[in-house]
């Protein structure tokens, strides 16, 4: 064998090596499609889950009781009750 003929190329063997490459190629892009697939699912899920939340904590503080003024509303209350008692003596 000459050096010229190390060097020669078979077209056929390299298309072969070419379709092979190119089946690898689409097998690795079918898989990170897939990937990329299920990350926007989880993804999504994740964003209704996070609105959900949020409504929920929404509700939660508009239907609470504001106990900082019930606290003050009472002890002023009892205030009054007892000058009230102290006057009445």
């Amino acid at each position: 064998m000459t050096p010229a003929d190390a060097h020669a190329h078979d077209p056929v063997a390299d298309a072969r090596e070419l379709e092979r490459l190119r089946g690898t190629l689409e097998a690795g892009f079918a898989r990170v499609d897939g990937s990329l697939a299920l990350l926007v699912q989880r993804s999504d899920r994740t964003d209704r889950q996070l609105t959900d939340h949020e409504a929920r904590l929404d509700a939660l503080e508009r239907g609470r009781w504001p106990l900082a003024s019930v606290g003050a509303i009472t002890a002023l209350a009892v205030a009054l009750l007892t000058l009230w008692d102290v006057l009445a003596r």
